[in-house]
């Protein structure tokens, strides 16, 4: 006979299963990530329909079975309804859910990532805080929460701590190096040779491979040390201006892209609509 249990977590995602049912992906604070049938959720009096939804928070009442669950009833918390109307905004919303999907596992303890979700997601509704900034805040807040947070409070080779002075980020050394360790690799080790590609780039080769560092300011690295520090009820408190906001998305955005192993469905949907908008 089957258990029951409850949980509670946010639908990730859903897809239809036969005629009338679907497969919802939960992500629960007590088992990390799951997959549970909703049977019969597609019907139009279903009261399962509501609640097998993306963007649902709630509790989420299954049977256990050996190899899978089943939805039998939930009781919902939030649920950002309203976000489908915002464009673009309803596809960050989708990415979101889709980049904790990628990193969610079962059996885990998914507190912290439900709470990212969350706050990020009421974020999205504030129409004074960009989408863009948003979502350069949530990435590299997973990033932070998976263990693959960027070096970026001081350099990996000499050990200074970041200041004032030319800072570059580098994907071969996952986050910041500062200017002298970043010319003696370039310059005088292994018979490197530099060229600048473009203002604020230095590419060369080092051991045969070619580097690429892109110079970041200092207001850049004070605002992603506070995006990984400050709690989660501070993480969207703050706006940046456009030439900022540039310089988080070229460092931020190629970074969680090369710390995941294949392109998410949602990202070139997202990035559609941010062309055509």
């Amino acid at each position: 006979m089957s258990e029951t249990i409850t949980v509670q977590g946010a639908v990730l995602s859903a897809m239809p299963v036969g005629e009338y049912d679907r497969r919802i992906v939960i992500l629960t604070r007590e088992r990390g990530k799951i997959s549970a049938f909703a049977k019969g959720a597609r019907r139009q009096n279903s009261p399962l329909l509501a609640v097998s939804n993306p963007f649902v928070f709630g509790s989420f009442t299954l049977y256990e079975g050996r190899t899978s669950y089943s939805l039998r009833e939930a009781s919902v918390t939030r649920y950002f309804a309203d976000l489908a109307s915002l464009y673009p905004g309803v596809y960050y919303g989708y990415y979101f859910l889709e980049l904790a999907d990628y990193f969610g596992k079962e059996g885990l303890d998914e507190k912290e990532m439900l709470n990212l979700l969350y706050v990020t997601l009421l974020a999205l509704m504030n129409p004074s805080l960009p989408d863009r900034l948003i979502r350069c805040a949530f990435e590299l807040r997973i990033m932070k929460e998976q263990g693959l947070m960027p070096w970026i409070f001081s350099c990996p080779v000499c050990g200074k701590k970041t200041d004032h002075s030319k800072w570059y980020f580098t994907q071969d050394d996952h986050g910041l190096i500062c200017e002298d360790c970043l010319g003696r690799r370039l310059g005088f080790e292994g018979n490197a040779s530099e060229t600048i590609s473009s203002p604020g780039k230095r590419e060369g080769f080092y051991g045969g491979r070619q580097v690429k560092a892109l110079r970041i300011s200092y207001a850049a690295i004070r605002m992603m040390q506070y995006i990984v520090s400050c709690t989660l009820k501070k993480l969207y408190t703050f706006t940046a201006e456009e030439r900022l906001l540039r310089e988080l998305e070229a460092v931020i955005l190629p970074y969680t892209a090369a710390n995941i192993d294949r392109r998410l469905k949602s990202l070139p949907i997202l990035e559609t609509m941010i062309d055509s908008g």
